[in-house]
């Protein structure tokens, strides 16, 4: 069988041989075995369930959080001769029935379904009528309470162990702690899964957190001293997306905004623009992110602190999926923390609020480090850097330090003799022996 795929991965998907871990979770599906894989952002995830959907009888069903990332798969496979297609609510009644008829007639390898799609008596009689050869979740960490992007519509997926016992679940994401993954298997009712890690390092990517200032000013720098190059901009609102992409357009860059209250055509057509490298610049808000194919992005840029560290690693990782060298800079400052604290605070269900005030915590903690970023990322997901030096490739191990100690002793001794009631700029005045009243 080994043989077998790797004459599948050479004749349709053009590869001489595996990534890390692809070959092992391939042959799982082929024995039959539920899975679950931990892969980061450019690792080859897809590759997992579209090969053995190609090497078994039936069909492959994966669900898919997003239409748009459900067409680049399908308009991808078809040009490698793979029998694929999606059923999403952008369709036709046509189109979908013709998408089915295809599926009857076993001329399909794979089908593409969003989540909210499961629960339709529809879809489960279609479910019941076809041979599913494999059930792939991808971007699975949309199941859990635990997970930063979480779905009610994902919970409903346990429904199809019921409904196809004999065919094996696939669960991947590149994002997702401990507890998450936890949930997951439990979510999914994944029996005896084996487990795939891969980790988390993305050695190519340089982090960098930035004070809560000139944010228009770096990019504008960046974008001058990197001509041609890609970058995605992500903003923590709509007006915000729309107001980069304008800015960035009067100055003759090529940018488009991305997000929610744009409808379904704008969208597609301006991630494809992008993808294609027909617009230079993306501004999006978080609906911009799980699945975006395009390699070559030079910059990721968070505008505002994303709201938790496992949003932040994913959507960063669209940055360098093509190995080579890319930046990852956010911006945050204590206004920052307290406006989430603010946004927080009014949160009505108390588990939520817990969830995102841990959130808010560890981000934070992420931020204000003074040590390894990567380190303090790949902390965060259990996994430990071996590296004595550190990275080499991250704002704090790139910048020179000094001893500071009897500078902080000043300053936390004016502090006490002031009586512990001024803020900075007061406490650098009088340190500096300031004549001002």
């Amino acid at each position: 069988m080994s043989q077998d795929i790797r004459k599948i991965l050479k004749d349709r998907f053009g590869y001489d041989g595996f990534r890390p871990l692809q070959e092992e979770i391939v042959q799982t599906a082929l024995d039959g075995r539920d899975s679950f894989a931990l892969m980061p952002t450019g690792a080859g995830k897809s590759l997992c369930y579209q090969l053995p959907a190609l090497a078994m009888d039936g069909l492959t069903i994966v669900i898919s959080p997003l239409i748009a990332l459900m067409k680049d798969q399908v308009d991808a496979l078809r040009s490698n001769g793979v029998a694929a297609a999606f059923l999403n609510s952008a369709q036709s009644w046509d189109e979908q029935n013709a998408v089915r008829k295809s599926a009857f007639e076993k001329n399909l390898d794979l089908l593409y379904v969003a989540p909210e799609r499961i629960p339709q008596a529809a879809f489960r009689h279609f479910l019941e009528a076809v041979n599913v050869s494999l059930i792939a979740v991808d971007e699975a960490h949309c199941i859990s309470e635990w997970g930063h992007e979480f779905r009610p519509e994902y919970r409903n997926l346990k429904t199809l162990r019921a409904l196809k016992p004999a065919a094996p679940v696939m669960a991947l994401t590149a994002t997702a702690t401990e507890r998450a993954r936890e949930d997951i298997a439990l979510q999914l009712e994944l029996r005896e899964p084996r487990v795939f890690i891969a980790g988390f390092d993305r050695p190519n990517l340089r982090y960098s957190v930035l004070p809560d200032r000139n944010r228009n000013e770096f990019l504008d720098d960046w974008l001058r001293d990197h001509p041609n190059e890609s970058a995605i901009i992500y903003r923590g609102s709509r007006a915000g997306a729309n107001e980069t992409a304008e800015r960035l357009a009067d100055m003759g860059i090529s940018a488009l905004p991305y997000h929610a209250g744009l409808d379904e055509n704008t969208r597609t057509r301006n991630q494809e623009r992008f993808v294609r490298d027909e617009a230079r610049v993306i501004a999006a808000t978080v609906a911009f992110g799980m699945g975006i194919d395009k390699p070559n992005v030079r910059l990721v840029m968070h505008y505002e602190t994303p709201t938790s560290v496992e949003r932040y690693y994913q959507e960063s990782g669209r940055a360098g999926r093509d190995g080579l060298e890319a930046e990852c800079v956010m911006f945050h400052g204590p206004r920052e923390r307290d406006r989430a604290a603010y946004f927080i605070e009014r949160m009505e269900d108390d588990s939520l609020r817990a969830a995102a005030e841990r959130n808010l915590e560890a981000m934070t903690a992420y931020c204000q480090t003074a040590s390894c970023r990567r380190e303090a990322l790949l902390a965060h997901f259990g996994e430990r850097y071996d590296a004595d030096d550190g990275c080499a490739n991250c704002d704090n191990c790139l910048a020179d330090t000094f001893d500071a100690t009897v500078i902080a002793q000043k300053i936390l001794s004016a502090v006490i003799r002031t009586g512990g009631r001024y803020g900075a700029t007061y406490i650098a005045q009088v340190l500096r022996g300031s004549d001002s009243a």
